[in-house]
C-alpha cells in the first residue's frame, strides 16, 4: 500500500510540474500566429525562458511594449544565442502565438528576425 501511495504521489508531482512548465496553450493561442515589427528594449536571457521586450505600434498606431516568451537558455545556447546576441535598439521582426489577454501584448516567440544583418532564429535548414 505504501509503495502505491508513493508511486501515486510521484506521478502527481511530475504531472503537475510538466503541466505547469509546458502549459503554453494556457497563456497563448498556439493555433494562431502574429508578426510584429519593432525596436528591442530589453533581452532577458534567463531561466526558465528568455524574454524579448520590444516597442511596436498596435493596431491603432499607438506604441506599446510587447513581450515575447522564448526558449530556455540551454536550447538557445545550442543555437549559438547568448545574452549578447540581441541589443537594445535592434530593429526586430517577431512572429509567434498571441497571448490570450490582448491587453498584455504578449506572445510565444516562434521566429525572430533582425533585418539589419539578416540574422534569423530558428535558422533555416540550409544554415541561414
Amino acid at each position: 500500500m505504501k509503495q502505491i501511495m508513493l508511486t501515486g504521489f510521484a506521478v502527481a508531482v511530475v504531472a503537475g510540474y510538466a503541466y505547469a512548465h509546458h502549459s503554453f496553450a494556457q497563456y497563448y493561442f498556439e493555433d494562431r500566429s502574429v508578426t510584429v515589427e519593432g525596436e528591442l528594449v530589453r533581452f532577458d536571457y534567463q531561466n526558465p525562458h528568455a524574454w524579448v521586450y520590444f516597442d511596436a505600434k498596435d493596431e491603432q498606431g499607438i506604441t506599446q511594449q510587447y513581450s515575447a516568451e522564448w526558449a530556455n537558455p540551454n536550447r538557445l545556447g545550442r543555437d549559438n544565442i547568448s545574452k549578447d546576441t540581441l541589443k537594445a535598439g535592434d530593429r526586430i521582426v517577431v512572429s509567434g502565438s498571441p497571448g490570450r489577454k490582448p491587453e498584455e501584448y504578449k506572445m510565444h516567440l516562434k521566429r525572430i528576425h533582425r533585418p539589419a544583418d539578416g540574422w534569423v532564429w530558428p535558422a533555416s535548414r540550409n544554415g541561414r
